[in-house]
């Protein structure tokens, strides 16, 4: 007995991880091929197209197994093939419809939650922005203004004036042109 027998006929062994029922050369359908599949599916039987084809088909059908002869009718009055064959279609449309959609809200899932981080991020440099505008206006606050200096200038101005008047003679400090004027 080879070993790979041995190893199926032994009842005190458990039997391989993923290999079940299967058949050893057989292998598995990729869900994300199938998933596409699906998703082409339903997204062509969401159109018009297919609409307008069923509605031909469905018509030929009954046209056919109406006003043919007899003896060249394959589906008679009631139409049960006809039910069949919608019933069959039926039955593989719904659940890759629901396939499609599953894999849908799947991948809204994922952009809401993109989204959300996104919206954090941005309300983060939003308060990050506020918090530096305060800031500076706190630290403009202790800067000099045109008007602030302005009116320095002016009580300067006014003290020399009154100096002038008084008969003082301007200071010189190196700053300011001696000569009068």
């Amino acid at each position: 007995m080879s070993d790979r027998e041995d190893r199926r006929v032994r009842l005190d062994q458990p039997r391989e991880a993923g290999r079940g029922w299967r058949r050893e050369g057989r292998r598995r359908m990729d869900a994300e091929t199938f998933g596409k599949f699906a998703e082409g599916f339903a997204r062509f039987m969401g159109t018009a197209t297919f609409i307008a084809w069923m509605t031909v088909f469905v018509a030929a059908w009954i046209l056919w197994n109406t006003l043919a002869p007899t003896s060249w009718r394959f589906d008679e009055f009631p139409f049960i093939f006809l039910t069949l064959m919608l019933s069959l279609q039926a039955s593989y449309a719904a659940p890759l419809i629901l396939l499609a959609q599953n894999r849908q809200e799947a991948r809204d899932r994922v952009t809401q939650e993109q989204d959300r981080e996104q919206t954090a991020r941005a309300h983060a440099d939003m308060q990050f922005l506020a918090r530096e505008v305060a800031s500076l206006r706190l630290a403009l606050g202790e800067v000099a203004t045109r008007d602030f200096m302005r009116s320095e200038l002016r009580g300067l101005v006014s003290d020399l004036e009154d100096r002038l008047a008084g008969g003082e003679e301007e200071p010189t400090d190196g700053l300011a042109d001696p000569t009068p004027r």
